[in-house]
C-alpha cells in the first residue's frame, strides 16, 4: 500500500524566516558604529514630490577633474566648458585658481576669451586662507558673473584630528574667510568690468556637514551669514555636502529640512545639495534633499569625482525627465555628452550607467524583447486613434523607462551594441575633427584597432595618429594604396527590365578589370559585379550623413558587410551618396581580404 502524500498546498518550503540559517561573516564589523538619526517626527518631505528642477551647478571643472590621474589639458576643460554651456548649465564651478597656475590660468582664459555667456555665472572654490583668498579674488578680475565658494570642515573628526580646535576656532575660521573674501572683491573686483565690476555672490560650505551636529552647523551658517548679510538681491549660497556620505539618504534629508526650518533669514538663502557617492545613494540623497527643501543641486556628468564620485547629474536630471519634469538641462544628445565627457576626462562610461550606457535601452530576454515589440505596436496604434504623432504621445512601453529617441537613440541601433567600451575618447576625435559620426558597432571595431596599437607602441594616441590609423584602415588613398580592389570610374544605366546595372573600371589583383553586374538599385547591381570576381559580400547595415551643408557637401557612407565569412565595416566620402557608397563598399571588401 503506497503511502498517501501530503496534499501539495500543504507542503513546507525549503526555507523560511524561521529556518534560514546564514553565517557569520568574520568581517571586523564591531568597528563601526551606526549613524544618528535626527529628532523630527513632524518631517513633512515625505510627502512631497519635486515638480520643478532645481538649480543646477555643475562643479566637473573643479572637484570632478581634481580626482583624475591625468586631469584635463586647457584643451580639454575648454571642451567640458563649453559642453556645459550648451547644455543649459548656468552655474558651473570653473576650478580652484589657488592650487596652481593651471586653474588660474584656465579662469583667465575663459574669462578674456569672451567665453562666458551673460546669463552664465562661474564659482570659483578656496580654502578659509588669505593668502588663498586673494588669489583666488584675483583670478576673478573682469569676469561679468562670479560667486567665490569658501569652505572649512566643522565636523567633531576633523576638529579633534585635522584642526585641534574648538567650536569656536572653526566657526572663526568661516567668520574670517568671509570678511576676507568680501573684502578682497571690494579691491580687486569693483570697476573691473566695463559695466562697472564684476556682480558678484558669495557661497559657503561647512564641510563634512554631514557629520557635523545641527546646531553647531547652524551656528556657523548664521555666523557667516551676518557677515555676509543677505538680504533682498543679495543672496547667499549655504552648501550642506555630503563629502563622504556615511548616512542613508533619510537621514540627510532630515537634516536639510532641520537647516532649512531653522535658518533665519530662509528666503535669501539658497540651500544647496553635495552628495558623494560612496554608499551608492548619492542620487537618492539629491532627490530627497530637494523634497526636504534644497533649491540647489551640485554635482557633475555622470558621477565623476572623488572615491565612488560626486552626484550624477545625469541621473537626476533624466530621472526628473522621466517623470514629466523639464530638467531645464538639454540631455537630447546623450551620446555627444559621453563622447565629450570621455574625452574630457579619459575615463569611460560604464554600458550599465543610467540613461547612457550602450546597453541600457537593450533587453536579451526574448521574454522582454516581445514585450518591448507589443509595446511599440500599442503605443503605433494609440497614437494613430489620438491623431497625432507617436513623438508627441504618453509614453508607454514595457522594459523602457523613456523613449530612447528623446536621448538621441533608438532602440533598434542600441540592441546590437556588445559589451566593449573605450570608444568614445576616439568617436569625439573623429566627429569634432573630422566630421566623422561613426556608428556604435563600427566605433567598437576600430577602436580595437587603436587598442592594439597602445598595446604595441605604449603611450598616448594622438589625435593625429587617430586619424592616421583610420585612414590606413578604412581609406587608402592612391599614394598608399593597399587591398585586392582600386576603384575607377563607373557608369550605371537601366535595363529593359527595369534593373539597375552598373559597369565599374577597377584594378584587381594589380591587373585593370572591367566589372558589371545588374542589381535592384546601384549598390545591390555592384555587389552581383563583385561576384563576378569570386567575392561573396552582402550588406548587414549601413549609414550615410552629409559632412556639411551646401551643393559641394561631401557624404560619409559607412557600411558593414559580410565578406566571405567575415564582418566589416567600410567607409567612403565623396559628393555623391552613390560612389560614396560604393567606396565603401570596396573598403570592407579590401579590409576582409586584407585579414
Amino acid at each position: 500500500m503506497s503511502e498517501i502524500q501530503q496534499p501539495f498546498a500543504e507542503r513546507p518550503t525549503p526555507i523560511t524566516a524561521a529556518t534560514v540559517r546564514q553565517q557569520p561573516s568574520k568581517m571586523p564589523y564591531q568597528r563601526y558604529v551606526p549613524f544618528g538619526t535626527v529628532d523630527l517626527p513632524d518631517r513633512t518631505w515625505p510627502t512631497k514630490v519635486i515638480t520643478k528642477a532645481p538649480r543646477w551647478l555643475s562643479t566637473d571643472l573643479r572637484d570632478g577633474n581634481q580626482a583624475l590621474i591625468d586631469p584635463m589639458s586647457p584643451a580639454r576643460k575648454r571642451a567640458m566648458f563649453d559642453l556645459l554651456v550648451r547644455m543649459g548649465y548656468k552655474e558651473i564651478e570653473v576650478g580652484f585658481p589657488s592650487s596652481g597656475a593651471t586653474d588660474f590660468d584656465f579662469v583667465r582664459s575663459i574669462i578674456e576669451e569672451g567665453a562666458i555667456p551673460e546669463d552664465v555665472t562661474i564659482s570659483v572654490l578656496t580654502q578659509a586662507r588669505e593668502e588663498l583668498i586673494e588669489r583666488t579674488v584675483e583670478s576673478l578680475i573682469g569676469a561679468p558673473r562670479a560667486t567665490v565658494h569658501l569652505y572649512n570642515a566643522t565636523s567633531p573628526l576633523f576638529r579633534r584630528v585635522v584642526f585641534k580646535g574648538s567650536r569656536a576656532d572653526v566657526r572663526q575660521i568661516a567668520v574670517d574667510g568671509t570678511r576676507l573674501v568680501m573684502e578682497y572683491a571690494e579691491k580687486l573686483l569693483a570697476g573691473s568690468t566695463p559695466g562697472g565690476g564684476t556682480v558678484f555672490g558669495y557661497q559657503y560650505s561647512p564641510e563634512i556637514f554631514i557629520d557635523t551636529e545641527l546646531d553647531f552647523a547652524l551656528e556657523v551658517c548664521e555666523a557667516v551669514m551676518d557677515v555676509w548679510q543677505p538680504a533682498e538681491g543679495r543672496e547667499i549660497i549655504l552648501n550642506l555636502p555630503t563629502t563622504v556620505e556615511r548616512s542613508t539618504p533619510n537621514v540627510y534629508a532630515d537634516k536639510m529640512e532641520w537647516m532649512s526650518r531653522n535658518l533665519s533669514r530662509r528666503e535669501f538663502v539658497a540651500l544647496s545639495t553635495h552628495p558623494h557617492n560612496d554608499r551608492g545613494t548619492g542620487v537618492a540623497s539629491a532627490e530627497l534633499a530637494i523634497m526636504a527643501g534644497a533649491d540647489r543641486v551640485e554635482g557633475c556628468l555622470f558621477g565623476q569625482g572623488e572615491r565612488t564620485g560626486n552626484l550624477d547629474l545625469v541621473n537626476v536630471g533624466m530621472n526628473l525627465f522621466s517623470q514629466g519634469v523639464d530638467p531645464m538641462i538639454d540631455f537630447s544628445d546623450i551620446d555627444e555628452i559621453r563622447r565629450t565627457y570621455e574625452y574630457c576626462n579619459q575615463m569611460v562610461v560604464p554600458e550599465r550607467h543610467p540613461y547612457a550606457g550602450d546597453l541600457v535601452y537593450t533587453s536579451f530576454s526574448g521574454s522582454h524583447q516581445d514585450a518591448i515589440k507589443k509595446g511599440f505596436d500599442a503605443l503605433e496604434a494609440d497614437a494613430a486613434a489620438a491623431g497625432h504623432p507617436v513623438g508627441e504621445h504618453t509614453w508607454g512601453v514595457p522594459y523602457l523607462p523613456i523613449d530612447p529617441k528623446d536621448v538621441g537613440r533608438s532602440y533598434e541601433a542600441v540592441i546590437r551594441v556588445n559589451s566593449q567600451s573605450g570608444k568614445g575618447g576616439i568617436a569625439y576625435v573623429l566627429k569634432n575633427d573630422h566630421k566623422l559620426d561613426l556608428p556604435r558597432r563600427m566605433q567598437i571595431e576600430f577602436s580595437k584597432i587603436i587598442q592594439q596599437k597602445t598595446d604595441t607602441d605604449g603611450g598616448e594616441v594622438t589625435p593625429a595618429q587617430i586619424w592616421a590609423a583610420f585612414e590606413d584602415e578604412y581609406l587608402p588613398t592612391p599614394d598608399a594604396a593597399w587591398g585586392r580592389i582600386q576603384l575607377g570610374e563607373y557608369r550605371l544605366a537601366t535595363t529593359p527590365e527595369g534593373k539597375d546595372a552598373i559597369e565599374v573600371e577597377a584594378v584587381v589583383d594589380g591587373a585593370p578589370v572591367a566589372l558589371s553586374g545588374t542589381g535592384d538599385g546601384p549598390i545591390d547591381a555592384f555587389f552581383a559585379a563583385l561576384h563576378s570576381i569570386g567575392v561573396d559580400a552582402r550588406l548587414l547595415d549601413y549609414v550615410e550623413h552629409t559632412m556639411s551643408q551646401g551643393s559641394g557637401a561631401q557624404a560619409a557612407s559607412y557600411w558593414e558587410c559580410a565578406v566571405d565569412g567575415s564582418v566589416r565595416w567600410g567607409v567612403g566620402i565623396d559628393t555623391s551618396i552613390v560612389r560614396a557608397s560604393i567606396k565603401a563598399v570596396v573598403s570592407a571588401v579590401n579590409r576582409a581580404q586584407r585579414g
